[in-house]
């Protein structure tokens, strides 16, 4: 299969010598949060290219893609001349699918492979809020606030005319009880979208409500089996 290598580059931040750059590196892989965020701003520059490339092609199939999806992770360093061509002079292989135990990342893995077989064999359907819901987060952790804003407010639009009494649980009860209550605040935050930047107030309000349609969808899951 054919695979692209991508390298991404802090060429904002140069090391003063390879000293400097090697504790770097020994700092970062000592911990889990560093390099958590080493390998997400890689793939937050990544999906800024994408993004860029669909809209300016007029890709509608454009896609984003996550650490979890790719061959090999390796976070290193090396001179302006190796890094540019995709080299380092010294590196590290990451497993970014590493935590949790081996029986609940099976459950992870298997959940969806079992809801793609209903889908696909008819016993289940994909609700219009769904992938609406998908943009809207995906929209979000890329930064395009504006988008996710407008996204936020047709999925919760669908979601609440799709979702009414899908389980008989009292947590979905009180979740779409709440959602209803605040859906003026997804309207507000997507009518202030359409003329500039999303004010801070609005962006915590989309990251509120995303986060709790997020969860309705989720419980349903769940409890589906």
């Amino acid at each position: 299969m054919p695979l692209t290598r991508l390298t991404a580059v802090r060429a904002q931040e140069p090391f003063e010598d390879d000293e400097s750059a090697a504790e770097w590196l020994r700092e970062t892989l000592d911990s889990e949060e560093a390099l958590d965020a080493a390998v997400a701003e890689g793939m937050a520059l990544l999906n800024r290219a994408l993004h860029a490339q669909a809209v300016a092609g007029a890709d509608p199939l454009g896609a984003e893609l996550s650490a979890e999806r790719a061959a090999t992770v390796r976070v290193g360093y090396g001179s302006g001349e190796e890094v540019a061509a995709g080299r380092f002079s010294l590196a590290h292989e990451v497993d970014v699918r590493a935590g949790g135990s081996r029986r609940r990342r099976r459950e992870d893995e298997l959940r969806p492979q079992e809801r793609v077989a209903a889908i696909l064999g008819g016993r289940e359907r994909i609700d219009a809020c769904e992938p609406l819901l998908l943009r809207a987060r995906a929209d979000l952790e890329a930064g395009r606030r504006r988008e996710a804003a407008l996204q936020l407010r047709i999925g919760l639009e669908a979601l609440l005319a799709e979702l009414p009494g899908a389980l008989t649980d009292p947590g979905h009860e009180e979740d779409m009880a709440a959602l209803e209550s605040r859906r003026k605040e997804a309207g507000d935050a997507a009518n202030a979208a359409l003329h500039s930047d999303l004010p801070d107030e609005h962006e915590r309000h989309v990251r509120d409500l995303l986060a709790l349609c997020e969860r309705v969808l989720r419980r349903r899951r769940v409890l589906r089996g």
